[in-house]
Formats: structure tokens, sequence, C-alpha cells
């Protein structure tokens, strides 16, 4: 009899981190290697917040705090979602995780039954559909093309809704296609929901300010109130504030989803640490002025490496709406053979021979449920960039 239980056997390791360190690993080799898989702003966390952290230690702030948050903590989450949201959560409809996958890994362990069914649109973040296995639940996945937008249907949503479905997950902005869904295509969707009272609904909003070219930002439970007890609304600090290693990530959801939930932290982690909870308070409450400036530089760099791939023969990409990924189509490098004689079957095969040709490290496709395609992260300087487009042009040149 195995130690290891079965469970683990349907699910794999997350792909971008398990990239992430291939990539980290060759660069301790001493080799040449240009990161683009990282999911996480390369500004460093703006100062008044950090400022927020060491007064908290020097006033002793580092004891055990309440597992939801602190008060303060989610008196300013409260505030962020009837400001920014216009949705009013009371405080015990309100918790904070351990980063926004601890939030979701919360929801669907106090959920999910085994055989219910979580609809998930692709491509999607690698994490959903493995967490949703955890749970012993179906992820239901939905392929979403890119004459689509890369975004759900209401008649994909309607076809797919069976009575065993439990949760309907929603990214926007997308990780990994940058995609957003307007307020009209979240009331077509509305539509479909309010049909079928059995489906809830995990609003993925963790990227809801990193947003360009004029396009506004909602929300499933601000565009359709009557959905909001059956709405989790997901949100955290990392990639807006810069604070990816603090871990803190929140929601707003039905009294009864978020007590189920906070019994499950209480027996696991507790909370996330009490200095970040600190942190974050001034996240929310301070200054946003910073945000601007860095969807400036984001902005630029979107447009840099989009005009770049374009010029790549065998690889079209489309400019991102919000977040700081693009996710390029490789569909005219498949079948081309590298100069070693190996044939590129897949986009995975292309990362691969990027990677190991010209030392590019980015996230195939396949990894976030859709072919052929691929991520790359703009979230770093221009040239690094531009060399990284450079690197990706001279290798795909040497294909036949």
């Amino acid at each position: 009899m195995s130690i290891i239980a079965d469970r683990l056997s349907k699910i794999k390791p997350s792909m971008t981190v398990g990239i992430n360190i291939k990539a980290n690993a060759l660069r301790a080799e001493g080799k040449d290697v240009l990161v683009l898989a990282a999911g996480e702003p390369d500004f460093d966390t703006p100062q008044n917040i950090r400022n927020a952290a060491f007064k908290a230690m020097e006033e002793g702030q580092t004891r055990y705090v309440p597992g939801k948050g602190t008060p303060a903590l989610q008196k300013a989450i409260q505030d962020k979602f009837l400001k920014d949201n216009n949705i009013k959560y009371d405080l015990d409809e309100i918790i904070v995780g351990v980063g926004g996958k601890h939030i979701i890994y919360n929801a669907m362990m106090a959920t999910i039954n085994p055989g219910d069914e979580v609809i998930i649109p692709a491509p999607f973040w690698v994490s959903y559909p493995d967490i949703v296995l955890l749970a012993e639940g179906n992820p239901i996945i939905v392929e979403c093309s890119q004459k689509q937008g890369f975004k759900i249907s209401a008649k994909q949503l309607a076809e797919n809704i069976t009575s065993k479905t439990k949760w309907l997950m929603l990214n926007s902005p997308s990780n990994p296609t940058g995609a957003i869904y307007s307020k009209d295509e979240l009331k077509e969707l509305s539509k479909v929901l309010l049909k079928h009272p059995n489906v809830f609904i995990l609003s993925d909003d963790i990227y809801e300010k990193i947003i360009y070219d004029g396009f506004e930002f909602s929300t499933l439970a601000s565009v359709e109130p009557s959905l909001k007890k059956r709405c989790l609304t997901l949100n955290g600090v990392s990639k807006s504030y810069c604070m990816t290693g603090w871990r803190l990530g929140y929601c707003g959801s039905s009294k009864e989803i978020i007590s189920a939930m906070n019994k499950i932290q209480s027996q696991s982690n507790t909370s996330t640490s009490s200095i970040s909870m600190a942190a974050s308070v001034e996240a929310l409450n301070g200054t946003q002025d910073f945000i601007k400036i860095h969807n400036k530089s984001f902005l630029k760099r979107r447009d840099i490496v989009v005009e770049e791939l374009n010029k790549i023969q065998g690889i079209s990409c489309l400019a991102p709406q919000g977040a700081f990924y693009v996710y390029p189509n490789c569909s005219g490098i498949i079948g081309k053979v590298t100069p070693k004689g190996n044939e590129i079957s897949n986009d995975e095969d292309f990362m691969n021979y990027l990677l190991e040709s010209e030392g590019v490290a980015g996230v195939h496709g396949a990894a976030f449920g859709l072919s052929p395609y691929f991520r790359l992260s703009y979230a770093t300087s221009d040239e690094i960039l531009i060399d990284a487009c450079n690197r990706i042009k001279k290798a795909c040149d040497q294909l036949t």
C-alpha cells in the first residue's frame, strides 16, 4: 500500500512554478536565461506599504491574529469592495487567506462534493482544474477560441450547465490572455445563471486594476446584484500592489460559504502573517497613485512585445486588454524542424526549444488548456523584453 494519497494521482505540479524553477536552475548553472514565465510585477512593493510593515513590527503586531483578518484589514476590504465595485459585504462575509490560490482552494474544499462539476473556460489559470480535482470535483473545460476573445459565451455556458454543476470560474482580466469581460458580456452570462440557481460563481478579479486602452472593469456581483449571494468575489494585493511574496488574498461571499471556508482555515494554516495584514491595510487604504504609473510602464512593454512578436514569421499576437501577459498563437511554428533535426510537434516543444536554444523561458499553451499558444510575461524591463523577442526571432529563423 502506497503512503501517498490516491487523490494526488489526479493532479500535477503547477506548470508555471515548475518552469520558473527550471529556468532559475539554469541561471544558477551560469546560463544566460531570460525568465518570462513568472506571474509577478518586477516593481518593488511601494515604500508606504513597506513602512506600514516596519511600523507594525515596531509596535509588536507580531502575534496571532484572527484567521479571517484583523478588524482593520476586514474594514479596509469592506470599504474597497464598496468603493471600487459597489458591492456591500458585511464583515462576516469577508475572509483573508494566504494568497488568492489559498482562497480558491478553501472555497472548493468547503463546497464541492465528489462528482460536483466546475465549469472552467479555457485558456485558464493553471491551478483551477487541479484544485477542483483535489476537492474531488470534476473540472468541465470549455474551450474559448481566439475568435471569441478567449471568453466563454452565454451559449457555451448554457450548454455546459448540468444538474451536477456547482461552480463557474471567471477570471477577468485573464491569466493567461489578458482578456476582459465587458459589462454587457457579464449581463448575458447573468441571464443564463439566473435560470440555474444551483450554480455558484467564483469571480477571480486579481488583475482588476491592471487595465489598458480605456477598458472598464466590471465584476459579476455588481453587474447583477441578485447573483451576489451566489458569487465569491476574489481579489488580493499581489499583482496591483506588487506584493506577491506577502501572500495575502481575500474574498467576499455569503456568510454560509465564508463560515465554511473559515472552518477549513482554522484547522490548516489558521491565517496569513500578521505583518502582511498590517501592510495590506495600508495598500488598500493608502495612496493608489503608483498603480497608474506602473500601468503606464506595463502598457509600453505590452506594445513593444506585441509589435515585435507580430514581426516573427509563424507567430501572431493579440494586444491584451489587461494583466501583464501576452498569449501568442504559434500555429505557424508547429511542424517545423529545429537545427538539431527535432520536429516542433506542439507548443510545449516550442517552449523547450526556445529555452534550450536561446535561453527564453515561457509557458506553453497546453498548460492553460488551449493550444497552440504560449504565454510570456512582460512584467520586466524594456531591455529584457526586446532581447527576448530578438532571441525568439533568431530561434524561429533557424527552423526549417
